[in-house]
């Protein structure tokens, strides 16, 4: 039986609220802990990163652009309003087990992505550019419905039903924090890194995006309550670059495989 959103409203006694206190404590000290192990980690590795012509590509990819990339298609802007929406009559315990279950299947999916990814491309004889194109145009027509969809007069009823812990998996993680086209970037990149080294450094820069989506629901309704007309604005410059990022991977991939004489006719 799945863990129901318990409503903040609910009457407590002095013993609950001694609990409460003492939960709130050891979450506050547990991710004053957590923040400054993740950034003890990775700033080595930030700082190790600094070269251009990181994949095996034309043009040079800095870890910048991947950073950016994959920020772009499994970071937390697109998450904070709908994580918001669904738990907004949640106390913080359950908000945190939410959050928290929806990471752990997230970071599941990408290692599974990126573990089985690269063998499927080899046994289906997939080229990576074929499944850029793939990637590109379901980041186009995704992110076109969702530029579009700020144009639709009707909207749709809200949820009324308080949210489980089931709800951590699908829809929080899929498709919301792993979307498809991410799935795809991952297992792009994953292909495209020449060495060991620089696949596991991949990999932890989407653990990294996926760690900051898991803040991001943390505080998500401190930043709706605060910073909502930003969001809305940031919603718009988003939803414009994905459609550009969707056509860019679609053109290039194109212009790839035109380069390789996929569209030439034999013998000419």
């Amino acid at each position: 039986m799945s863990a129901l959103c318990p409503s903040i409203s609910s009457t407590t006694v002095p013993k609950a609220d001694a609990r409460a206190k003492i939960e709130r404590c050891c979450y506050k000290t547990g991710m004053k802990r957590l923040t400054t192990i993740v950034a003890l980690t990775l700033v080595p590795v930030a700082a190790a990163a600094q070269s251009s012509g990181v994949l095996a590509t034309r043009r040079p990819i800095t870890w910048g652009m991947i950073f950016a990339l994959l920020f772009l298609m499994l970071g937390p802007i697109k998450l904070l309003g709908p994580f918001a929406a669904a738990t907004k009559d949640c106390d913080r315990v359950f908000r945190l087990r939410l959050a928290t279950r929806a990471f752990l299947f997230s970071a599941a999916a990408v290692t599974i992505a990126g573990a089985l990814g690269q063998q499927m491309l080899e046994n289906f004889a997939i080229p990576v550019l074929v499944l850029q194109i793939a990637a590109g145009l379901i980041l186009f027509l995704v992110a076109l419905q969702a530029v579009m969809h700020q144009y639709d007069v009707t909207r749709p009823p809200e949820r009324t039903e308080p949210p489980t812990l089931a709800h951590a998996f699908s829809p929080l993680a899929f498709p919301t924090i792993v979307t498809p086209y991410g799935i795809a970037a991952v297992i792009i990149l994953i292909s495209l890194a020449p060495t060991t080294e620089i696949r596991l450094m991949v990999a932890g820069v989407v653990y990294f995006i996926l760690f900051l989506d898991w803040l991001a629901m943390l505080v998500a309704h401190l930043i709706v309550r605060w910073f909502n007309p930003l969001l809305l604005l940031l919603g718009v410059i988003l939803g414009v670059s994905q459609v550009a990022l969707g056509l860019q991977l679609m053109l290039g991939g194109m212009e790839g495989l035109i380069a390789q004489g996929v569209f030439t006719a034999p013998g000419k």
